[in-house]
């Protein structure tokens, strides 16, 4: 199985997808370490990519979640912003892929971007990121005012079918 945890720069995606991977014991990737050099200069200098930027990127990963699925399964935290984006990611029908969703208010987002340290998202790209977000009617979705330890555990109760 696959989880992919999707949502806006600053949701969460990375702590309560490496929360979720060690709760269900699999392995976890966040695409941002797998973007081109291009990609990153550009987002450290305030400039949203364009959907050109973010093809190639897209289906290298595409290449490395089939990879993943049949090493055992693992989970990836991603923006997948767009359906489009989604599309190019999982190009097909599976019932392999889990989709988490996370949302949130922009301000509280916006916050938690201002105290982390050492990623290189620019936070005035959060309004392009708000922009363009087109919110799949499938997945699990979740609110993030709840800590990321109760969200993996709630997603996890979910998969096993305690909840």
């Amino acid at each position: 199985m696959i989880f992919i945890v999707c949502g806006v720069a600053g949701s969460g995606k990375t702590t309560i997808g490496s929360h979720l991977a060690d709760k269900l014991n699999l392995p976890f990737y966040d695409a941002d370490d797998f973007h081109p050099e291009n990609n990153i200069e550009k987002m450290k200098l305030g400039r949203p990519l364009t959907d050109a930027d973010r093809v190639v990127w897209l289906r290298q990963l595409s290449i490395r979640v089939v990879k993943w699925e049949n090493d055992g399964g693992a989970v990836l935290a991603c923006s997948a912003l767009k359906e489009f984006y989604r599309q190019i990611l999982i190009p097909i029908e599976t019932d392999k892929v889990k989709w988490i969703v996370l949302h949130g208010t922009k301000e509280l987002i916006a916050d938690r971007i201002k105290k982390r340290k050492g990623h290189f998202f620019d936070i005035t790209l959060l309004d392009s990121q708000f922009e363009i977000f087109e919110n799949p009617s499938y997945g699990w979705h979740y609110n993030i005012e709840y800590q990321a330890d109760e969200i993996a555990e709630a997603i996890v109760k979910r998969y096993k079918g305690k909840n």
